[in-house]
C-alpha cells in the first residue's frame, strides 16, 4: 500500500472488537513513535501504554463514552516541556508539534497493521496528571484508542481542494 492508499484508509475509530492487540504489533507502533522527527532531535514525548484491565478501567474515567471502554489498548502521549525546544524569537514551545508527528506516525502504523485509532484530545487532563502522578513539566498531550475496528471505514470525507489551500508566493 502506497502512502496516500495508507493516509486514505486511516480514519477514527470509535467501535473496536473484543481482541487484544499482539505485543509484536503494539512494539511496531511504539517504534513508529520513537523515529517520528521532532525540533532539534529533542524527543520531548513519553508513550504510557494502559491495557493491564484494572489500570484500563480506571483510565477510562479519563473520557466519558461508551465507545472509550471498548478499546483494548490506550497509548497517553505526553510532552516533556523541559526537553521540548522553544523558538528563540517568541519562545514557541514546539512540545505539541513534535508529539502530534510522532501520534500520526503511531496511528498510520497501526492502520497499515491493520488495526484502528481514535486521535483524543479532549480528555480530562488534570484526572490523567493525577492518575499518572505526572510533574509539572509532563503534560498529558493526546490518548490514541488502539483496537481492532469492529466495523467497515465510514466514506470518505469531502476534502478542500487544492485551490482552497494551497498558496502560491503569498497567501
Amino acid at each position: 500500500m502506497n502512502f496516500k492508499e495508507l493516509s486514505q484508509k486511516r480514519y477514527s475509530v470509535r467501535s473496536y472488537k473484543a481482541m487484544s492487540i499482539e505485543n509484536e504489533k503494539l512494539i511496531k507502533i511504539l517504534e513508529a513513535g520513537q523515529i517520528a522527527p521532532s525540533a532539534v532531535n529533542n524527543q520531548p514525548w513519553h508513550f504510557i501504554v494502559i491495557r493491564e484491565p484494572d489500570n484500563h478501567k480506571q483510565f477510562s474515567e479519563i473520557y466519558h463514552r461508551d465507545w472509550f471502554n471498548e478499546a483494548p489498548v490506550y497509548i497517553v502521549i505526553c510532552g516533556d516541556h523541559n526537553l521540548s525546544w522553544k523558538r528563540s524569537e517568541d519562545g514557541k514551545d514546539h512540545c505539541d508539534i513534535d508529539a502530534a508527528i510522532a501520534i500520526d506516525h503511531m496511528t498510520l502504523q497501526a492502520t497499515e497493521l491493520g488495526l484502528g485509532t481514535c486521535w483524543i484530545c479532549n480528555f480530562h487532563v488534570q484526572k490523567c496528571i493525577d492518575f499518572f502522578k505526572l510533574p509539572d513539566h509532563i503534560e498529558p498531550i493526546a490518548i490514541i484508542s488502539l483496537g481492532y475496528p469492529s466495523n467497515q471505514a465510514p466514506p470518505q470525507k469531502k476534502r478542500k481542494s487544492l485551490e482552497e489551500i494551497v498558496h502560491w508566493e503569498k497567501l
